[in-house]
């Protein structure tokens, strides 16, 4: 562990259903099991309490060093890189970099929950919440373009919102390809009502499997920690040449 280690918040969206405010929990569970002794809280963005405002303001009273806010977000859409820094504007913090550019820790946990999903396919639908920013929508690209790499199968993306192609057409796809047994790879944290949308749109095209949400994975605990860890070791550096 880096000395004097910062208390770090995980900043996720936030969703009307239930369970992904209960993954986001466990996440930091698991973050916290990874390394023993670290301060892990979360907060959410919207939709769920408690709010970034909230949780800094209760680090700021308790002292201590500044803390490492790692956004719960996959890419520097809207969320990224607007609301979290206005919504923590006014505290002393480091932002960590988003998780979905493609990195060993992120393609080994979409792996292992695709494999967990079905170990049989030929073809993978990368399945995305969706978004205009063509920064993100690259990055989803990204991924799909290194899954490809190492499934060794052909890989098309799928949008919940914003634009096409849909689950079912992403399918039809790779159907069109030569594809037989098209399996889903969920480029999601947490289940929610766009990980339905995508999800569903994509068994009715007649996908064969689905994967989970990327959850409370240990892979992407140990990513989280290496953006902490890089962050922090950033800040050090600026401090001491200050």
């Amino acid at each position: 562990m880096l000395p004097e280690s910062p208390p770090v918040v995980l900043a996720a969206h936030g969703s009307r259903d239930p369970a992904a405010a209960a993954t986001t929990r466990a996440l930091a569970r698991v973050v916290a099991a990874l390394r023993p002794g670290l301060d892990v809280r979360v907060c959410f963005l919207e939709l769920a309490p408690p709010r970034p405002a909230e949780v800094l303001s209760a680090l700021a009273d308790a002292g201590g060093p500044a803390p490492v806010v790692v956004p719960l977000l996959l890419t520097k859409a809207f969320h990224g890189r607007v609301d979290l820094p206005a919504q923590v504007a006014d505290f002393d913090v480091t932002i960590t970099d988003t998780l979905g550019e493609p990195s060993e820790p992120l393609l080994r946990a979409l792996s292992r929950r695709l494999v967990a999903a079905t170990d049989s396919f030929d073809a993978v639908v990368l399945a995305a919440a969706g978004t205009r920013v063509v920064e993100a929508r690259g990055t989803v690209t990204d991924v799909a373009a290194a899954l490809a790499l190492r499934s060794g199968c052909p890989v098309e993306v799928a949008w919940a919102s914003a634009a096409g192609p849909t689950g079912a057409e992403a399918v039809a796809a790779l159907r069109d390809r030569g594809a037989r047994r098209v399996a889903v790879s969920a480029y999601f944290l947490a289940q929610g009502r766009l990980y339905d949308t995508v999800v569903a749109s994509a068994l009715a095209g007649g996908a064969i499997g689905v994967a989970e949400p990327l959850g409370a994975s240990w892979d992407l605990a140990r990513l989280i920690l290496a953006r902490v860890d890089a962050a922090t070791q950033a800040r050090v550096a600026q401090l001491a040449a200050a």
